[in-house]
C-alpha cells in the first residue's frame, strides 16, 4: 500500500487539518476512561505543530444526530485532555466548516465532525468545504479508515494535498506484517458477543491461520455447533451452520479451533454472580457460561507460547467481573510472554490489556476496532483507498 506521509510533506505556514481518532470511552461521571487514542494521536499534532503549520484536529465522538448541537457527543473534555498532554491550550472551535482562525504553530480542536450535516453521507459539498479549509489534509485516523465519510473519504478528494499521519502508518505496517508474510505458527484470536458480527472475519482466518481461538458467545455457538450443551448462555443458534462451516474450512487445511473442555458458569448474569467450574458436558439447562476454564486456558496457553504470530481482536469472557477474568487474564499473559509478534486491537481488547498490566508486552496496540477486522478480512479501507489513489495522480 503506497501513499504520502507526513513526512514527505512541506508544512511550515501551511494550514494542517488532521483527521484523528479521538473517539474515546467515558466513565459515568463524563470522565476520560481511556485516553489511549488521544495518546496514539500525538505524534502527528506535535509533527505538524512544531513544523510551523497552523493545525486543526477534527475528529468524531460517537453517534450524535447530524445538525444539532448534543453537549453529550461534545469534544469538550477531549480538547481539556489535549490541553494538559501537550502542554498548550488547545480551544475547541464550535462552528468551524466555513473558515478557523488559527495561527502558525497554534493549534485547535474542531468540534464533533459527526455533527455536521452530510458527514456519515460523504456529501460532496461538504467534502468541498473540508478541503477548503486546508493545505494539506491528514487522514490519521485508521479507526475510521473504513468509513467513507466527508471527514475521512470526500475531503481527501478535493483538499491541494494529502497524505497519511504516523499512527495510520504504523497500523497498516503492523497488521501488514501480521498477515502479509506471518511467522508461523499464526495463531488469531476473536471473542465478542455475536458470531454475526465477525462470520466473514472468521471465515477469512479459517483460510490463514494455524489456530483460531474464539471465545465469549461466539465460543458458545461454536459449542453448539459441536452438539455441546450450552444452557440459558449466549449464542446465536441460527448460525450454528455457519459456525460449523468455519471449523470445518480451518481443520480441512490441519488447523485447530480449540473450543473449552471446562467453562466457568454462573445462575445469572451479575456483577456478584457466583462463579462455578464445571466440564463442558456437565453444564446444565439454567447454566450460563461466562467464561474459560482454567484446563482450557492451560491448553490455549501452550498454543500461544508457541505461536510465530498472534492477532488478537476480543476477551474470552466477561472480563469486567473479576470473577469471569481468569481466561481473558490468562490469555493476556500468555500473549505477553509469547517470543511471536503480537498484535492487538479493538476497545474490548485494549480494556484488557489495560486491566491485566500488559500494555508494554504487546508488540502492536492497534486503536481501531471495525477497521482493524476488515483490514484482516482483506476488506479495501475507503479512506486508505483515497490517499493512494491521490498519491497515483502526483507520480
Amino acid at each position: 500500500m503506497k501513499f504520502k506521509t507526513l513526512d514527505e510533506m512541506a508544512l511550515i505556514g501551511k494550514r494542517v487539518l488532521i483527521r484523528s481518532d479521538l473517539n474515546v470511552p467515558f466513565g459515568d461521571s463524563r470522565e476520560i476512561s481511556d485516553d489511549t487514542r488521544i495518546v496514539a494521536s500525538l505524534p502527528a499534532i506535535r509533527q505538524a505543530m512544531s513544523s510551523g503549520a497552523a493545525v486543526m484536529i477534527m475528529s468524531h465522538l460517537g453517534r450524535p444526530k447530524a445538525g444539532t448541537f448534543q453537549e453529550e457527543f461534545s469534544l469538550a473534555p477531549v480538547a481539556k485532555h489535549l490541553s494538559s498532554l501537550l502542554g498548550t491550550n488547545v480551544p475547541l472551535v464550535k462552528e468551524w466548516t466555513s473558515g478557523v482562525d488559527v495561527g502558525p504553530g497554534q493549534v485547535v480542536l474542531l468540534e464533533n465532525c459527526r455533527m455536521n450535516v452530510g458527514e456519515t453521507d460523504n456529501d460532496e459539498a461538504l467534502s468541498k468545504q473540508l478541503a477548503l479549509l486546508c493545505d494539506v489534509y491528514v487522514n490519521d485516523a485508521f479507526g475510521a479508515a473504513h468509513r467513507a465519510h466527508a471527514s475521512t473519504y470526500g475531503v481527501a478528494q478535493y483538499a491541494d494535498e494529502c497524505c497519511a499521519g504516523p499512527l495510520v502508518v504504523e497500523e497498516v505496517n503492523a497488521l501488514t506484517k501480521a498477515l502479509a508474510s506471518p511467522k508461523k505458527p499464526l495463531v488469531a484470536i476473536v471473542g465478542g458477543a455475536k458470531v454475526s458480527t465477525k462470520l466473514t472475519i472468521l471465515l477469512e482466518l479459517a483460510k490463514k491461520v494455524d489456530h483460531l481461538v474464539v471465545g465469549g458467545g461466539i465460543a458458545n455457538t461454536f459449542l453448539l455447533a459441536k452438539g455441546r450443551n450450552i444452557g440459558g448462555s449466549l449464542a446465536e443458534k441460527d448460525l450454528v451452520d455457519a459456525a460449523s462451516a468455519v471449523i470445518d474450512q480451518i481443520e480441512s487445511r490441519g488447523g485447530k479451533i480449540p473450543l473449552p473442555n471446562d467453562v466457568v458458569c454462573a445462575a445469572s448474569f451479575d456483577q456478584d454472580a457466583e462463579a462455578t467450574r464445571k466440564r463442558i458436558d456437565e453444564v446444565n439447562d439454567s447454566d450460563l457460561i461466562l467464561d474459560f476454564g482454567a484446563e482450557t486456558m492451560g491448553e490455549i496457553a501452550q498454543i500461544i507460547k508457541h505461536a510465530g504470530t498472534i492477532v488478537w481482536n476480543g476477551p474470552l469472557g466477561v472480563f469486567e467481573f473479576d470473577q469471569f477474568s481468569n481466561g481473558t487474564r490468562v490469555l493476556s499473559q500468555a500473549i505477553a510472554e509469547s517470543t511471536g509478534f503480537s498484535i492487538a486491537g479493538g476497545g474490548d481488547t485494549i480494556a484488557a490489556v489495560t486491566k491485566f498490566g500488559v500494555t508494554d508486552k504487546i508488540d502492536y496496540i492497534s486503536t481501531a476496532g471495525g477497521a482493524f477486522l476488515e483490514f484482516l478480512e482483506g476488506k479495501v479501507l475507503p479512506a486508505l483507498d483515497v490517499l493512494e489513489k491521490r498519491a497515483n495522480e502526483t507520480n
